[in-house]
């Protein structure tokens, strides 16, 4: 790797939230909690971030560890089988310092419930040995903040989301901000890049950082190899094409996902199995990472149903007119509707 590849890596992500672009009213409401936790020297109450993944959760928790002067450990919830694990981590973490727990979703239960007392009271209870000899110690934490990160906030367990005080949901960012971000990334690589270029590309970005700045090193090798390393209109509209980007960002799944929508299901509603037995993809990847961009833009609408495609995915796709009801309920007769004089 080049030293101007691991400057790009390590310096990719802010430090601080001044450094930060974009999702204004998350900062806004963290630079007010962090101010007032640390008027009152104590350590910040838990948080959880939640939204699409790409977002910058990982990146945030970084950043109110490091605003509060504090150390961080990191994990994530496969990671964490038994309570074990967890008490490792624990008994290493001293007061105001931070524990993020990255797809926090995917904890197994004795594990979510082994952390309740432990974020609640400051206390866990730990079995030592096993059968006759097992006994039960009770040990005191050092106050801690707990940061969790989801992309599936519907699957964490009501009481371990009532432990979080703070809930923070991670907008998608405009292209403005996106046009930012990669200002920043270029400048980092030192890349020439003409007007109009950075813009170019963050209006495909699907509105996510990390999508963004993946893009422009795609850009960026092409630019090395068929161009003259700068950035040109040409260069990254060829590069974002062999890419198989379009013009809204969309790729070769998304484009997939409304196909079979319009062709094989006449546009819907179809249900998500459905349509990732058609794809031959996972569902949690159409569900995380397909359908949160679709559905923002307008492409896709969700129903009681099933998933519908709309009549603008048809004409940005070119595909024939869908068969798309305008009311899901119409083809259900009515309880009470009036028979027919013939069957009276």
């Amino acid at each position: 790797m080049s030293e101007a590849e691991e400057n790009f890596n390590v310096s990719l992500r802010p430090k601080a939230l001044d450094e930060c672009i974009g999702q204004k009213n998350v900062r806004e409401k963290l630079q007010i909690a962090i101010a007032a936790a640390k008027q009152r020297s104590e350590p910040l109450e838990h948080m959880l971030f939640y939204g699409p993944p790409g977002l910058g959760k990982t990146t945030l928790a970084n950043v109110v560890a490091n605003e509060m002067g504090a150390r961080i450990r990191c994990s994530s919830g496969p990671a964490l089988v038994k309570a074990g694990d967890v008490m490792g981590m624990l008994s290493n973490i001293n007061t105001g310092d931070v524990l993020f727990i990255d797809e926090i979703h995917r904890l197994s239960t004795p594990v979510e419930e082994f952390l309740y007392p432990a974020m609640e009271d400051f206390r866990v209870d730990y079995t030592v040995d096993s059968g006759l000899h097992a006994k039960t110690i009770n040990f005191p934490l050092k106050r801690f903040t707990m940061i969790g990160a989801t992309t599936r906030a519907g699957l964490l367990s009501a009481p371990l989301r009532s432990r979080f005080g703070m809930l923070y949901h991670m907008d998608f960012y405009t292209t403005g901000e996106l046009t930012e971000i990669l200002s920043r990334s270029a400048h980092l690589l030192k890349l020439i890049c003409e007007e109009g270029t950075l813009e170019l590309i963050a209006a495909r970005s699907r509105g996510t950082p990390r999508i963004a700045n993946r893009l422009l090193k795609r850009v960026r090798d092409y630019a090395q190899v068929k161009g003259t390393g700068v950035l040109s209109t040409k260069i990254v509209d060829s590069a974002l094409k062999m890419e198989q980007i379009d013009a809204l960002g969309l790729d070769e799944l998304d484009r997939s996902v409304l196909k079979a929508l319009a062709n094989v299901y006449d546009g819907g509603p179809a249900g998500i199995e459905a349509i990732a037995a058609t794809l031959g993809e996972e569902r949690d990847t159409l569900e995380d990472v397909v359908e949160p961009y679709l559905l923002q833009i307008g492409f896709l609408r969700r129903t009681k149903r099933g998933r519908e495609i709309t009549t603008k995915a048809c004409e940005h796709l070119g595909l024939r007119p869908c068969k798309v009801p305008n009311n899901t309920q119409a083809d259900q007769p009515e309880l009470f509707d009036e028979l027919p004089a013939s069957e009276l």
